[in-house]
């Protein structure tokens, strides 16, 4: 378990230095992230956000209007009820996180296969799906 600790923590600096050059924070990403990654109109309500995310309501709260300010989601109230107000990617949020998630993907790839050969990547992919996609139960 600590080597799959400090392997990801590696994984974060790499993150955390495309993120910075993109004025995004890594819970600021995480949004946008998310929200791009959500069925067309990329848009969520805040729960489902919240779901998705690990935030706090407060903290989600607060990156959202991190990002409102910066023009990067909206938030409007929907029709049958005006206290829902749905959490949506702008044309300019959209922009920049894809540019941030291409980044990300080519910094992370390059540093995998300097450390990595074909094979070893392939074997490492497969055991980490194992393990993310294992429900829990073999943990008790």
């Amino acid at each position: 378990m600590l080597h799959l600790h400090r392997a990801q923590g590696l994984a974060f600096a790499q993150a955390q230095s495309v993120w910075a050059k993109h004025g995004l924070t890594p819970a600021e990403f995480d949004v946008l992230a998310t929200l791009r990654n959500s069925p067309r109109p990329f848009e969520l309500t805040p729960s489902r956000l919240q779901a998705s995310v690990i935030i706090t309501s407060g903290g989600l709260t607060k990156v959202m209007r991190q990002l409102e300010d910066r023009n990067l989601v909206t938030r409007s109230q929907t029709n049958f009820d005006q206290r829902i107000k749905p959490i949506k990617l702008t044309r300019k949020g959209k922009h920049l996180v894809e540019k941030a998630m291409a980044e990300l993907a080519a910094t992370s790839g390059a540093w995998i296969r300097r450390l990595l050969g074909k094979d070893e990547i392939g074997l490492l992919a497969g055991l980490l799906r194992k393990i993310t996609e294992a429900d829990g139960s073999e943990a008790v």
